[in-house]
């Protein structure tokens, strides 16, 4: 599903260039559920952001479900993201003018679904997640937890068949974070492909494999 070729991302200032992503070379596959680890500044979240078409890199190739999509445009790369990628953020990233209902809604808004499905959707995904009863509550009214589950029910809305997690459990307390990382493995065991950053060994515990970087390159990979 995911392949890199000596994947490099350089940021450039007037004063100063840095490497952030250095001949990265990475293969997931379909099903799978990889955690990526290492210190902060070793470009994790940089290349979370190149997997999830955020971002683009300076040299190499990223192949996405057979389409090299290494040099698409921003607009078709966002139109791309839709409906195949979906992301989880550490701090969550809701929306704090819409309440929890259109928060979730708002994929299948962009993928221009008729509103009795988006309902069903909608509904289904907040139940499932254990949040139905909070679905006109806005997100400065939910705790931590409840939060990540609401990101959650957005981020898996449209059945992508890419989820991304950028430190999913960073914000909470470790009751919480098991309960996110139950709901990930149960997303994963339905088919789901998982590409989550994490400083967790726990977490990172749940994962099928390991990819650990260091100054931007990825120096080792274990399987659990």
């Amino acid at each position: 599903m995911i392949k890199t070729e000596n994947l490099t991302k350089v940021f450039s200032t007037e004063e100063v260039e840095t490497l952030a992503l250095n001949n990265v070379n990475i293969h997931v596959k379909k099903g799978e559920f990889v955690a990526v680890m290492g210190p902060s500044g070793c470009g994790k979240s940089t290349l979370l952001n190149i997997v999830g078409l955020m971002d683009s890199p300076s040299d190499g190739t990223y192949n996405f479900k057979g389409t090299d999509i290494t040099h698409v445009k921003e607009r078709d790369r966002t139109q791309f993201r839709r409906g195949n990628i979906g992301f989880i953020f550490q701090s969550f990233n809701l929306i704090d003018e819409l309440n929890i209902y259109d928060n979730v809604e708002l994929p299948l808004v962009y993928l221009k679904m008729k509103a009795s499905t988006r309902r069903k959707m909608v509904n289904d995904v907040l139940m499932r997640m254990k949040i139905g009863h909070r679905a006109k509550h806005f997100p400065q009214q939910l705790s931590g937890g409840q939060q990540q589950r609401v990101a959650i029910a957005r981020a898996v809305i449209a059945n992508p068949g890419l989820i991304l997690a950028d430190e999913p459990t960073g914000n909470l307390d470790s009751k919480n974070g098991i309960q996110v990382m139950n709901l990930l493995s149960e997303l994963n065991q339905e088919g789901a492909t998982i590409m989550m950053v994490t400083h967790s060994d726990c977490d990172a515990s749940h994962a099928h494999r390991i990819i650990n970087l260091f100054d931007g390159q990825v120096i080792i990979e274990n399987v659990n």
